[in-house]
């Protein structure tokens, strides 16, 4: 039986499942609908005539594990290996990361002699943590803040610091009330499987999805990228993913289709569009945010909706800013600074230094991305409505100027506030999608959850649940 199924949400993971979806011959027809007027959600770029590139969103995806080699198999599928810019280990910006603390950048312990030295802002040595870490016993809880976790394992100051920073970083999020069974599964597994994580990261803790790599994802691991880009930007790897599907008959590709309602029509959905068109689909793969979801659903799966709507998700503020000459007191990726130095300001990414492809043509320049806001934002700026580009943009540019001890203003600057753009896994998140899960299966409803709400916030995860929710319909693929 040949089946009609509607994806909705045109990002990264929307794109994901129908090409995935577009390789079996049991789909008869693939409907993509987006809200918007472009598919690729966050993955956002701005391109300057003179060759300057800016991310709004993701500015790099790590080549790593399973996720990462299916990203590279899809990036080659695309016909995009002439247009990748890797960063391997032994680059400057794979080596050097900083943190922020008390007023201060402090380069992160990398190599051996991080570890052994006590390095600031930490008051001893980080192996004094690690040796200890082996000796204590296994948490019993079934879920825990990756603070606690993390305070309990490897003491309180790596968890106030460094990890504090890092869920900072990744999730926009307090790690105090972000899971770690969630946000981060191998940490959670060393401990269950091996009862340490040091342990368990030397031995492995098995399982994982397979995932055989093309000749791409072998160069990345033969070469040790640590994470690459595009020529054109992140942007340029969903422009491929359209145009390829555009060219398979059995895709129809929808913009500006809002949906309104989904309802049930004799085994199948009757999907209600914004502007009054409806469509019928056997089955729907919803990449859209939780909360989104949740209001298009019928009544009759409230319980359903009130799980969807219990997922929440910050507001980030992305300052795209552009100076003369090379103003960096040295480089590296960028810092990272933790809630307790300054909760609005989540960190600067220097972003000429990994990409200097992305620097305009002709005369040096420095492209930084100061990142604010996340779970600190309304407490920072106030309601994401009424704050003005302008106080943001002076909250950026000020970082930059004490951090970094830059005192020339931009040449350019852009200012993005994103809604509701990183979902946050809240402790207890994995039972929620369990119960979500078996809601849908128990209720026989032709429904697959996927996107960035669900299993995974990064580029990588959010294509590779696209991927899973093609072959969850289609077998693999």
């Amino acid at each position: 039986m040949q089946k009609v199924v509607a994806v909705l949400g045109g990002g990264i993971g929307g794109l994901s499942a129908c090409h995935h979806l577009s390789k079996s011959p049991n789909v008869s027809k693939i409907v993509l609908l987006e809200k918007s007027g472009r598919c690729g959600g966050w993955l956002s770029s701005i391109r300057r005539d003179d060759g300057a590139v800016f991310e709004q969103g993701p500015r790099g995806v790590r080549p790593a594990g399973a996720v990462g080699r299916n990203t590279l198999n899809m990036v080659s599928e695309l016909g995009l290996e002439s247009e990748i810019l890797p960063v391997t280990k032994d680059h400057v910006a794979s080596k050097n990361r900083f943190l922020y603390v008390k007023g201060q950048l402090h380069k992160m312990p990398s190599g051996p002699g991080g570890v052994i030295r006590t390095i600031p802002p930490f008051s001893r040595p980080i192996i004094q943590s690690v040796l200890k870490e082996v000796l204590i016993r296994k948490g019993t809880e079934e879920d825990e803040s990756v603070h606690a976790f993390v305070s309990r394992r490897m003491g309180s100051e790596l968890a106030d610091i460094a990890i504090d920073s890092l869920c900072r970083g990744v999730f926009a999020g307090d790690s105090r009330q972000l899971s770690v069974r969630s946000c981060f599964p191998p940490l959670y597994e060393a401990e269950r499987s091996r009862g340490s994580i040091v342990l368990g990261m030397l031995m492995g803790s098995g399982g994982g999805p397979k995932v055989v790599p093309s000749d791409l994802a072998k160069r990345a691991s033969k070469e040790s990228w640590t994470q690459w880009s595009l020529k054109r930007g992140m942007q340029a790897f969903p422009e491929a993913l359209e145009d390829m599907l555009k060219r398979r008959e059995r895709v129809e590709l929808h913009h500006h289709a809002k949906v309104k309602s989904l309802n049930m029509n004799g085994g199948g959905w009757e999907i209600k569009l914004d502007d009054g068109i409806s469509l019928k689909a056997d089955h729907v793969i919803s990449t859209l945010p939780a909360s989104e979801l949740a209001s298009v659903l019928p009544p009759a799966a409230q319980h359903l909706s009130e799980q969807l709507r219990s997922i929440a998700s910050v507001n980030v503020a992305v300052v795209n800013l552009e100076y003369e000459g090379f103003i960096l007191p040295f480089t590296g990726f960028g810092h990272l600074v933790p809630s307790s130095e300054d909760p609005g300001l989540l960190g600067v990414v220097y972003d000429s230094v990994p990409f200097p492809q992305h620097n305009r043509s002709g005369g040096l320049t420095t492209r930084l991305t100061v990142m604010m806001g996340g779970a600190w934002f309304e407490q920072t700026f106030g309601h994401p409505d009424s704050v003005t580009k302008q106080t943001l943009l002076d909250r950026a540019t000020q970082a930059v100027t004490s951090h970094l001890g830059v005192n020339s203003q931009p040449v350019w600057s852009c200012v993005a506030l994103h809604k509701n753009c990183i979902p946050q896994y809240h402790l207890g998140h994995w039972k929620r999608l369990e119960k979500m899960r078996q809601y849908i299966s128990n209720h026989n409803l032709p429904l697959t959850l996927a996107g960035a709400s669900y299993d995974g916030v990064s580029v990588n995860d959010v294509i590779f649940s696209g991927r899973t929710a093609a072959e969850g319909l289609i077998g693999k693929t």
